[in-house]
């Protein structure tokens, strides 16, 4: 299957370097970053190691995923997703592609709950709000997820399907309330997760954690009261 990547970033010159080299490049045809805005020099290193650069003026995690994804391949089967910040292993990316290459899932997500998570990883706020909001989905729609994490896979008809228009925090959780209203089959794996590489744009600031825990719960709502 044709497997295409996709980063959002911003100001992520530590990391992305690392993060593009343990890429398995038989694994994956394309890997395309969201440049959501970056003063550094992201862009450089990240096409320095062959990826291709968007430049996506809107700021917000969904418009710099949305950005990138204008230029995946027509032919693409499978997209991946994770963050640029080096928390997410990209050695572990076959873990995702296996169930939909299987057949036996259309959406995987990577469960950090189900995984090893480092020391100091995950802030407190961000443990109760993956918390409250994966059983906020389960009480709605039924389905238990473990995780909203950014890394996952999902099979390109299902993600043409969804149709995705979240620009901001909502992203992740919209791809997961949606699978779930269009009957979808996901499925979860557990994945380490690491200490970031830098200060977070959303866990970092108290204003971030509350601006995202919001509208993650907007987002599950909305689509719960549009189901019915």
């Amino acid at each position: 299957m044709h497997v295409a990547l996709i980063i959002p970033a911003l100001d992520e010159e530590s990391a992305i370097g690392a993060l593009l080299d343990g890429v398995d490049r038989t694994l994956v045809r394309q890997i395309i970053i969201g440049d959501n805005g970056s003063r550094d020099n992201t862009a450089e290193v990240a096409r320095g190691r062959g990826a291709t650069v968007v430049n996506v003026a809107e700021r917000g995690y969904g418009a710099a995923c949305a950005g990138a994804l204008t230029q995946i391949a027509d032919d693409t089967d499978i997209v991946l997703f994770m963050d640029a910040d080096g928390s997410d292993d990209p050695g572990e990316i076959p873990l995702l592609l296996a169930p939909i290459e299987s057949g036996e899932a259309d959406l995987v997500i990577g469960s950090r709950a189900l995984g090893v998570v480092e020391r100091g990883a995950l802030t407190p706020q961000q443990r109760f709000g993956n918390w409250l909001a994966t059983r906020l989905i389960a009480l709605l729609y039924r389905h238990r997820y473990t995780d909203l994490g950014p890394f996952r896979a999902i099979r390109r008809e299902l993600l043409d399907r969804i149709a995705m228009r979240d620009r901001r925090y909502g992203w992740t959780v919209e791809m997961q309330v949606r699978a779930l209203q269009l009957g979808a089959r996901v499925a979860e794996v557990p994945v380490k997760y690491r200490k970031r590489i830098g200060r977070s744009k959303i866990s970092g600031t108290v204003s971030g954690v509350i601006k995202a825990g919001w509208w993650i719960l907007y987002t599950i709502l909305k689509y719960a009261y549009s189901d019915r």
